[in-house]
């Protein structure tokens, strides 16, 4: 059975810092492109970032470009987002996701991510 397990978030300040953690299980992670993505109560979930299988390859959406830090290791099968400079705005469930198809590149597009963790809440107070 696969399993993605997010964690790590919580209540924060503004300008503050989380590290949110997803355990993966079930599957050979290490294989595949993973990414973090993001959702408001009554909005769409959007992108926040993304690294390839191997790490060698990062993506991020522009908001959270030099704020925001991807990162993995397979050798403990998790994922990692490194979180700097919070913002209210920065406020959301975010979740990991997994591709399917494996070596694929880690591109920002929702559907292409098979594998779903829970979600974690990051709440960011002014």
């Amino acid at each position: 059975q696969v399993l993605l397990v997010e964690s790590g978030g919580e209540l924060v300040q503004a300008g503050g810092s989380l590290r949110l953690s997803c355990s993966a299980s079930g599957f050979t992670f290490s294989s595949f492109a993973a990414g973090w993505f993001r959702q408001v109560p009554g909005r769409e979930r959007e992108f926040v970032a993304a690294i390839t299988w191997r790490g060698g390859i990062l993506n991020y959406r522009d908001s959270v470009k030099g704020r925001f830090a991807i990162s993995r290791d397979n050798a403990k099968n998790t994922l990692y987002l490194q979180m700097n400079s919070l913002k209210p705005e920065d406020t959301a469930v975010y979740y990991c996701a997994a591709r399917r198809i494996e070596f694929a590149p880690a591109t920002t597009t929702l559907s292409d991510y098979y594998y779903w963790g829970q979600g974690t809440q990051v709440t960011v107070s002014s």
